[in-house]
This record gives structure tokens, C-alpha cells and sequence, in this order.
């Protein structure tokens, strides 16, 4: 009975998490302005099933530990599109909360505001290899 009361109260809790990260996505608006910068509105649909089902079958994988073998270019591109989505992310609750234009008021940027952001994606990409590639980091199933 405990087993199933956990089973329960995991699949409910991981359900409300999951729509509240959707419901955020959702909120900032980040897959209809990317659509609208791509001229690809008509696809939105797409896109948001996309995500959904990207973040079940990530959910699944994990809890299951199942291993998906894939040549390196596939790796390569998956990595490449989550970054993607994920500065697309952040960058779109940045422009929701008027954080760029607070920061280039405050340090009275004028010019060059393409290098800010340029120093801010490098920066975070930097931090990713060497969380991902030097030992002690990262500890593989830990």
C-alpha cells in the first residue's frame, strides 16, 4: 500500500512541477515570439508538442536510466538545439522582465549591447564545458 501511495503522490507532484514549468514557458511566450522571429507562426502547435513530449521522454529516460546510443554528430545536434532553447529561454524572460534595458541604463551602455549579450552566451558556455569536462565537476549517475 505504501508503494502505491508513493507511486501516487511521485507521479502527482512531478505532474504539478512539470505543468508549472510549462505553464512558465507558456507565460513568457517564448515559443510564439521564437515563431514570430521565424515567420513559422502557423507551426506553434508543433513547437509546444514538442516541447511536451521532449520533456517526457527526458522524464522517462532518467527515471528508467535508459541508454539511447547515438553517433556523436546526433549527440552534437541535440546538445547544440537544447542550448539553443534554452538561451532562447532565459534571453526571452530577460526581454519579459526589462532586464537588458535596466543593465544598459545602469552601466550606460550606449553601444555595443551585441557584445553584452555576445560576453553573457560565452560565459555560459564556458561554465558548461568546464562543469561537463573537468573532473570533480560532474559525477556520472551520482
Amino acid at each position: 500500500m505504501m508503494h502505491i501511495l508513493a507511486i501516487f503522490l511521485g507521479l502527482a507532484t512531478g505532474s504539478a512541477v512539470a505543468g508549472a514549468v510549462f505553464a512558465f514557458i507558456s507565460a513568457i511566450g517564448i515559443v510564439p515570439s521564437l515563431a514570430r522571429m521565424t515567420r513559422t507562426q502557423p507551426h506553434v502547435r508543433i513547437y509546444e508538442n514538442a516541447i511536451i513530449w521532449g520533456g517526457m521522454t527526458g522524464v522517462v529516460v532518467m527515471i528508467f536510466k535508459i541508454n539511447i546510443p547515438l553517433h556523436t554528430f546526433v549527440v552534437v545536434g541535440l546538445a547544440l538545439s537544447i542550448g539553443i532553447f534554452f538561451g532562447s529561454l532565459s534571453m526571452s524572460l530577460a526581454e519579459s522582465l526589462d532586464v537588458i534595458p535596466i543593465i544598459t541604463r545602469r552601466i550606460s551602455l550606449r553601444k555595443g549591447l551585441w557584445w553584452l549579450i555576445l560576453a553573457l552566451a560565452l560565459g555560459k558556455m564556458a561554465g558548461s564545458l568546464i562543469y561537463f569536462l573537468v573532473s570533480g565537476f560532474y559525477t556520472q549517475g551520482g
